[in-house]
């Protein structure tokens, strides 16, 4: 069965976004689009009350799924796309309909004041439940801010695509991570930036200010280790340009720092099948909330 691609909707500003950019992705992709807006039933005293019983609250929400697909459909013509409404929790149904997804799109506030995300509860409980790749999407986000501006300096969607930015540690990178960034980079004719920050081993820390040597030594040893796994991933995306940065200091404040020209940040999220609570990582974490573009965020085993 072919996979689609998934976004959550609530007819939020910010899950508006996202379904506007899960159907470009979808187009990319040659995929069907789905829909999916969960109704969480209110509590019994309350679906008692005249003005907000639960068949009035079903029926004015049953509008926002129907009412978003055929505007999608009219600006986006040639995608397939089906909307569907399901009760529960919504954290717990999103995660169920990801398994058999390419991809899910959640939107996310921005953080007032600053770049970045705010991931609420529904969102931290989906990232860290899903095997699936989740990408996360602002409130605002318009199609124009995922390519370069004209000659003008004008936002424009007919220009080329900013680059795909990837934060890569070269100790364990996983294929399927590596894979969804050269995979995302080739559909959008655009480059890769792999982005790779490294810190020296704690025995090396106290000298490494004062040894200029062995921190070009240590910074020759990562820059190859990062040429080293990219190497069969050129040769198996030929077409994409891949532009290898490995640089000194923390992952995260690189990241963030190449999210303001791309048009999409790919980190990864190790599953943690047997531990307690959201872990995501410290690296994807902080850069949730504050990179400037959407995040896909890859679980890898």
């Amino acid at each position: 069965m072919a996979r689609t691609v998934i976004v959550g909707l609530d007819g939020s500003p910010e899950s508006r976004a996202a379904a506007e950019w899960a159907a470009r992705e979808a187009k990319l992709r040659g995929l069907a689009l789905k829909l999916v807006h969960v109704w969480e039933p209110v509590p019994e005293p309350m679906a008692q009350a005249p003005l907000l019983g639960a068949e009035t609250q079903q029926h004015w929400s049953e509008r926002i799924p129907r009412e978003s697909a055929e505007g999608l459909r009219l600006r986006h013509p040639g995608v397939e796309i089906t909307a569907e409404q399901l009760s529960g929790r919504p954290a717990d149904v999103l995660t169920r309909q990801a398994k058999d997804a390419a991809l899910l799109v959640l939107g996310s506030r921005g953080m007032s004041g600053i770049g970045g995300f705010l991931v609420g509860s529904v969102g931290q409980a989906v990232l860290a439940h899903t095997e699936r790749p989740v990408v996360l999407v602002r409130a605002g986000e318009q199609a124009a801010d995922e390519h370069v501006a004209d000659p003008a300096g004008i936002p424009s969607a007919a220009g080329p695509y900013r680059p795909v930015v990837l934060g890569l540690a070269t100790d364990d990178p996983d294929p399927s991570l590596v894979e969804f960034a050269f995979d995302a980079a080739d559909r959008r004719a655009t480059s890769l930036r792999v982005v790779h920050g490294w810190n020296p081993p704690p025995y090396y820390a106290y000298g490494l200010a004062a040894d200029i040597e062995l921190h070009g030594e240590l910074s020759r040893q990562e820059a190859t280790a990062l040429s080293d796994v990219l190497r069969p991933w050129r040769q198996k995306f030929p077409s994409v340009e891949v532009v290898e940065e490995s640089r000194y200091g923390t992952p995260a404040n690189h990241l963030v720092d190449a999210s303001r020209e791309a048009s999409l940040v790919v980190v990864g999220r190790r599953i943690r099948r047997n531990s307690l609570g959201s872990h995501i990582g410290p690296v994807t974490h902080a850069v949730l909330h504050h990179s400037t573009a959407p995040v896909a965020v890859v679980p890898h085993g």
